[in-house]
């Protein structure tokens, strides 16, 4: 475990005739050792993971935040990215909800018998360029190899550690008077998957809005000091996120249909298959509750930023309805917005 190990971006893959995961592979022996030397360490290797430890040991500081997830895509490929780079950016957006800067990433990589070692390449090599473009490092990793039928392809867990600063935002510190403010465009990475599951023809193709938000969540929290709560849209969609604030922070929430941000290409997609875009999940877009005096600045810093640049005020926090969320309809009246019932887009995170 603790031998040296030389990595080079022009190594040759696991020398198997097959040029797939076998079983051997997770077998604790040479070919275990062989993918992990091969494969997972030229790409993914850094000082710490290079060690080979049983566990890092790295600095530490005061207050810290922590995060677990586990990804199951399907398709692994998808337009705008994979389950390497989703899961990547799922668990450095939850980090940065809480107003925390990641720094420290683990990831186990569940691998079904007959996986493609090529494809596994690929999501090895977009997965480090996630964690180079987010300024997070893998210190840990694992793989577990599994029975052809028991798993679909591969699924990938992971766990975040990130620095916690002064400014922690929490989901129940909404308070009457607040707004709420989108940072983006709702619904594209659930359809994007979808369309790329049925084999939907559009127009113009709908790419997955998945990626890092700690830098546009930083610029958020450098511009004001009454940012109150941070929430990352992804499985139930904006409905979901909106409804669990408001029952965190035992608030009634207000929001304008006619301001909310949705892609035209990912509302048709949603109209076609019957799918309301409110409840589809996002990997790239969040919502923050901000005190109304600072509203307008903190949505012009977003709007500078590439991934809030079109980010709106879509409502409001209210003394009354506490725990329920209410939607005023561009036709006209209001109506509840509930949380999701059952399952709506399985597979997408």
């Amino acid at each position: 475990m603790s031998e040296s190990v030389t990595t080079s971006f022009n190594c040759r893959l696991p020398l198997d005739s097959s040029g797939t995961i076998r079983l051997g592979h997770g077998s604790g022996g040479k070919m275990s050792a062989s993918l992990t030397s091969s494969l997972f360490l030229p790409i993914l290797g850094n000082p710490i993971l290079n060690e080979l430890q049983d566990a890092a040991v790295v600095e530490g500081c005061s207050q810290i935040a922590v995060t677990t997830d586990a990804y199951v895509v399907n398709p692994i490929f998808f337009p705008g990215g994979d389950i390497g780079s989703l899961a990547v950016h799922g668990t450095v957006n939850d980090l940065c909800m809480r107003g925390a800067k990641p720094l420290y990433l683990s990831a186990s990589f569940i691998l079904e018998e007959g996986l493609p070692l090529s494809i596994l390449e690929k999501i090895i090599r977009s997965f480090h360029e996630a964690t180079e473009k987010s300024g997070i490092m893998l210190i840990a990793a694992d793989t577990k190899v599994v029975n052809r039928g028991a798993a679909d392809q591969i699924f990938i867990t992971t766990t975040g550690i990130g620095i916690v600063g002064d400014k922690v935002p929490s989901a129940n510190a909404a308070r009457a008077g607040d707004v709420i403010i989108i940072s983006g465009n709702l619904a594209q990475h659930g359809m994007a998957i979808m369309c790329a599951r049925e084999e939907l023809e559009l127009e113009t193709q709908l790419l997955s809005d998945s990626a890092p938000l700690n830098n546009l969540a930083q610029k958020v929290l450098e511009t004001s000091d009454n940012v109150h709560c941070l929430r990352d849209l992804t499985r139930g969609g904006l409905a979901s996120a909106v409804n669990e604030l408001a029952q965190s922070s035992s608030v009634g929430i207000v929001l304008d249909e006619k301001h909310i941000p949705i892609h035209p290409q990912a509302k048709a997609a949603c109209e076609l298959l019957g799918l309301d875009p409110l409840y589809v999940a996002c990997e790239g877009r969040f919502l923050a509750i901000v005190a109304a005096e600072d509203a307008e600045k903190v949505l012009q810093a977003m709007r500078k930023d590439p991934l809030g640049n079109n980010a709106h005020i879509a409502g409001v926090v209210i003394e009354d309805h506490k725990g329920t969320v209410i939607l005023k309809s561009t036709v006209g009246g209001n109506r509840i917005l509930d949380k999701l019932s059952g399952e709506q887009l399985p597979r997408i995170c």
